[in-house]
């Protein structure tokens, strides 16, 4: 039996992650009272008991519990805190065989964010495979829906008498310090700051992120059928993540992907102007889902058990 100790359980990640593993036979859950959440001694003890500790809290915070955390406990952190620390892998194993290797063996596994997973499942392989510069100027804009911005967030969309101004798709992360930004630079290995424009809107779960590219701009000539077959070839073997041309009669719904852990790629524009953009759940594949599945794969599982 895996023993799980989620800190941080109340979170909307935590929530995410516990209901995915409470179906599990395998798997036996860890549980506080809600009286000793806090309490540094209780979550001490429940860490030393876990194989698997995940780390569901704000970053300073999750800072402060690695040290309460034995050093052979596989430890997964869903906070921004040390998604480009040094010796912690980052969690999206599908990018190359060495993020999928250092997950398997790693005792510190940084969990991506959901705006990073999507910008990164485009520009990796663009940058990986020599088609696009390190110095590219990377635009993405990233609709999400409301669940990703936590309970504050969650309260302020479901309440009878909210800002009207809630009902149209909010851009934030106006000054470009969106905290994603460092591991979506580092993890893709660019020498230029991505823009990075967010949007809110008024749905649940889901997010779609779009990057578009010109091609004269680009290292190597590409068109739009090159640069599908590159990317149908590069995730292949993966079995969450599809690469598509299709669309629902010319649009993108954010939604498509909700309570799934699948990310979908989609190619498209024309041969000077090319869009790419990645659908997935918030929380499946952008949080929870993946926090599972990095579970999975450190402990020598199938990567899509319970998923």
């Amino acid at each position: 039996m895996i023993e799980v100790f989620i800190d941080g359980s109340a979170g909307t990640t935590g929530l995410g992650i516990y209901d995915r593993l409470q179906k599990r036979s395998d798997v036996h859950l860890l549980r506080l009272d809600d009286a000793l959440r806090k309490d540094v001694s209780a979550r001490r003890e429940m860490m030393h008991a876990a194989d698997v500790v995940f780390l569901c809290l704000p970053d300073d915070a999750a800072r402060e519990a690695v040290a309460l955390c034995p050093e052979d406990t596989i430890l997964i952190d869903a906070s921004t805190a040390h998604r480009t620390e040094a010796g912690w892998a980052y969690g999206f194993p599908e990018l190359s065989e060495a993020h999928m290797a250092a997950i398997a063996h790693s005792k510190r596994i940084a969990n991506p964010g959901c705006h990073a997973s999507g910008f990164l499942s485009i520009v990796y392989p663009l940058v990986a495979m020599g088609i696009a510069p390190r110095d590219y100027p990377f635009v993405c804009h990233s609709v999400t829906g409301y669940t990703g911005g936590g309970k504050k967030m969650i309260a302020s969309y479901e309440a009878e008498e909210r800002d009207p101004l809630f009902a149209a798709p909010r851009a934030y992360g106006l000054g470009q310090a969106h905290k994603h930004l460092p591991e979506m630079q580092k993890v893709a290995g660019l020498t230029r700051t991505p823009i990075f424009c967010p949007i809110v809107a008024d749905f649940d779960c889901g997010m779609c992120v779009s990057v578009p590219i010109f091609a004269d701009l680009l290292a190597k000539k590409c068109s739009v059928a090159s640069i599908y077959a590159m990317f149908a070839e590069y995730y292949a073997r993966h079995r969450f993540i599809s690469v598509t041309q299709e669309s629902e009669e010319g649009y993108l719904s954010a939604a498509k992907f909700k309570g799934s852990n699948r990310l979908e790629i989609y190619v498209g524009g024309n041969d000077e102007r090319i869009l790419l953009a990645a659908r997935f759940d918030n929380l499946g594949k952008g949080a929870s889902g993946a926090a599972v599945q990095n579970m999975n794969l450190a402990l020598g599982l199938d990567c899509g058990l319970g998923l």
